[in-house]
């Protein structure tokens, strides 16, 4: 894992180098799956659980990111629920992150109807209601589990109907990544105890998001006449992003950005632009707001070939890909 005084030093000295550019961008960083992505094994021995959102935290801290979190509250096992989840969300709220619902069982909207897609996201809510009212805040924001809104006209208006009668803000992303992918491989890399392959992962993780704000960057240019809009970036809480994360905030401290919370991010004129997009797949809302205008998307790029396969096979595959040599760029 890299330092994380030598990564937050490099940040500063390259702002501090390009004074003019340090404020010009903004970005909105928010983390999804709460209470964390690990195996219900984890999920249901709350030592384990804290002891990851704890560690979570402890990273968090020092780099004053503004962050907003959206929870999963069935990820928790039933059995804990009563005391793990209020200590988790406690927890998070407590490091000064903002929470909003995910739904409580991360659902997929294209498997089941609007009124059972509305019922998990009631089902969510309840706990972090109480959390937040707690400390005399509402419960706002949601998102849709895997940045699904409806495969059909129909499915699309009645739940994005559902969530306005609640009172929801949805919250976008125009930064879109496949970090969940990484963060599988570096969990596979743990279970195999082999750190010079956690290395590669994390190091192929930083330089993959690069590539990606090098493709959101002038894209988003599109869309507003040539400005820049704040950006929200999505991303999940592991443990990728437990020891990798530092680096990617000095990547965006580097590249000009400030971390701003989510309600300033979406203070941008950009997040009320019509959005008719209505498919299967979910995507950037840069992508949907292209669509919406009548211009072509374009793709952001795809990850390196050697970590989809990884994602896509077993722990033991990616043991046999290590010894042949093939885990890695």
């Amino acid at each position: 894992m890299p330092s994380r005084r030598l990564i937050l030093g490099l940040a500063a000295a390259l702002l501090v180098g390009s004074p003019a550019l340090a404020q010009t961008r903004t970005v909105a960083v928010t983390f999804d799956d709460l209470p964390y992505q690990a195996t219900t094994e984890a999920l249901c021995d709350p030592a384990r659980t804290m002891a990851l959102t704890r560690d979570f935290l402890a990273m968090l801290e020092p780099l004053d990111s503004h962050a907003t979190a959206f929870v999963n509250t069935g990820k928790v096992c039933e059995a804990q629920a009563a005391t793990l989840l209020p200590a988790v969300l406690n927890a998070w709220l407590d490091a000064g992150v903002d929470l909003g619902n995910h739904t409580a069982n991360h659902i997929n909207i294209h498997r089941i109807t609007p009124e059972e897609y509305l019922a998990d996201v009631d089902a969510g809510a309840p706990a972090l209601r109480t959390a937040l009212e707690a400390r005399g805040r509402t419960l706002r924001y949601f998102r849709h589990p895997y940045l699904f809104t409806g495969d059909t006209r129909e499915k699309h208006d009645a739940i994005a109907a559902g969530l306005a009668e609640r009172g929801y803000v949805i919250a976008p992303v125009t930064i879109d990544n496949v970090d969940w992918m990484f963060a599988d491989v570096y969990r596979k890399a743990e279970q195999l105890g082999d750190e010079a392959l956690k290395q590669r992962v994390g190091e192929a993780y930083v330089a993959f998001m690069t590539t990606v704000l090098d493709h959101f960057e002038p894209y988003s240019t599109g869309i507003t006449g040539g400005r820049e809009p704040a950006q929200i970036l999505l991303l999940h809480a592991s443990t990728l992003n437990r020891d990798w994360y530092p680096q990617i905030d000095a990547l965006y401290r580097a590249r000009g950005y400030s971390f701003v919370t989510l309600d300033q991010a979406l203070m941008d004129p950009i997040y009320s632009h019509a959005d008719t997009y209505v498919r299967r797949n979910g995507i950037s809302w840069l992508h949907r707001w292209t669509e919406t205008d009548g211009k072509p998307i374009r793709w952001e790029p795809d990850p390196p070939a050697w970590i989809v396969a990884a994602n896509e096979g077993t722990v033991e595959d990616l043991a046999a890909a290590v010894a042949a040599g093939t885990a890695g760029p």
